[in-house]
């Protein structure tokens, strides 16, 4: 018999989340790996560093449901009140807890640095609690049980809680005898939106088992496609939903998990043995910072060029005057340039250029705002298309960006087609 899924709540403290400096992005990516285990928090509160509204809101949260998880407050300034707050709703003392201050002797002789008192603050735990190791920052976590609720108190930080959450699931499932009950497959696409993905499904005659749950979540630039089963038994239909979408969305599938067009990119220029670059100017470097974020991008990346002015295009990328004074920066004639001159400067085998009107002023009456021109190929054959993208700017770049890489995936897999993005917002 399966026992009853435990009730789990989350409270969130930090005045940077309150006053916005800080944007919550930790209780998404906590809801979605308790997910996995079929569980669903039922209440989440955020609070900023008040001593006394913590305390007041632990020990009622503690006493109405089975798990608590506490994110933030761990760090070494006089703000960072979890472990003391939790210690007197507890009951118990501050400790000097001997683990956590071997992990951070650890942490500061990795980094050359002396540990201080304000470090050492993150040692003094509540006296009896368990250590939730983080392999990536200074504090750990760590564990308590209050009122037979068992509460998890982990980092603030993205990168450390994400490092975090794979032993805090292994121990709620060993703690309330979890059993895996979602079996999760995430498929990241890119040039399809999320109205068009779902008109895509309805059309399709095909009957769609009730079994495996589909959904999509949006996101800039990538639309995730999810497919669940709550038992593995049914993996099987799983795999048969997951041919039907391929079938479906075709190339547009960049792939599994959190794969991202960079990687894609960059693996199969790899994989090809060929080098790429980029030539920016309304991205203003951004598709380059994408391929620089994923490890190993220096196999295959030996540099961009962010050429924002025309004296820049000139002198950097070779771009000519006669281009630029009868074409424009936002043109044809000059991408194809960018593209060429980057290829010459770098020395790379396969690039990219691109050049728009990102807003929101800037345009004019044939070229409005949200007109890019972009540029792809090798020192043989360049392809161009300009897109009319009436976005907000960082969108905008966001998005501009992304079809770069986009275009350099598909040259790379040797797909003619292009996204439906591209199809769709193409003007010449």
């Amino acid at each position: 018999m399966t026992n009853p899924a435990p009730m789990v709540q989350l409270l969130l403290t930090g005045d940077e989340l309150m006053s916005g400096d800080t944007v919550d992005s930790n209780s998404a990516l906590i809801a979605r790996e308790l997910a996995v285990l079929g569980l669903v928090p039922a209440r989440r509160i955020t609070l900023g560093d008040d001593p006394q509204a913590l305390r007041t809101e632990i020990q009622d949260l503690c006493t109405r449901g089975d798990v608590l998880l506490i994110n933030g407050g761990l760090g070494p300034t006089i703000d960072d009140l979890t472990a003391e707050v939790l210690a007197q709703v507890a009951e118990v003392p501050l400790a000097e807890h001997p683990e956590a201050l071997e992990h951070l002797d650890a942490w500061c002789e990795r980094r050359g640095l002396a540990l201080n008192d304000a470090n050492r603050k993150q040692a003094l735990l509540p006296e009896g609690c368990e250590i939730l190791p983080n392999p990536v920052g200074s504090a750990v976590g760590f564990c308590l049980t209050v009122s037979d609720c068992l509460v998890l108190c982990t980092p603030g930080v993205p990168g450390e809680l994400r490092a975090m959450l794979n032993p805090i699931k292994e121990r709620l499932q060993e703690r309330f005898g979890i059993r895996v009950q979602r079996h999760v497959l995430r498929l990241q696409t890119f040039g399809v939106g999320e109205s068009t993905a779902q008109q895509l499904v309805l059309d399709d005659k095909s009957d769609w088992p009730s079994e495996v749950a589909l959904s999509f979540r949006a996101g800039a630039p990538q639309l995730e496609i999810k497919l669940t089963v709550d038992v593995e038994a049914h993996l099987p239909l799983r795999h048969q939903c997951r041919q039907r979408l391929e079938t479906l969305f075709g190339d547009h599938i960049v792939g599994e998990g959190d794969r991202k067009l960079a990687a894609a990119v960059i693996d199969l220029a790899r994989d090809q043995g060929k080098t790429i670059t980029t030539a920016e100017s309304c991205t203003g470097g951004l598709i380059a910072q994408m391929l620089t974020q994923i490890p190993g991008s220096s196999d295959v990346f030996p540099g961009g060029i962010v050429s924002y002015a025309n004296e820049v295009k000139a002198s950097l990328l070779s771009v000519s005057d006669t281009t630029l004074t009868e074409h424009g920066a936002v043109s044809e004639a000059t991408v194809r340039e960018m593209v060429q001159g980057a290829l010459k400067a770098t020395g790379a085998d396969l690039g990219v250029a691109v050049s728009g009107v990102a807003g929101p002023g800037g345009g004019s009456a044939d070229k409005p705002v949200g007109t890019v021109w972009l540029a792809w190929g090798d020192s043989d054959t360049v392809e161009t298309v300009c897109l009319h993208w009436p976005l907000e700017r960082v969108l905008f770049q966001t998005m501009v960006a992304a079809a770069g890489l986009d275009v350099l995936r598909r040259r790379l897999l040797g797909i003619p087609e292009q996204s439906f993005y591209l199809r769709q917002r193409r003007i010449s």
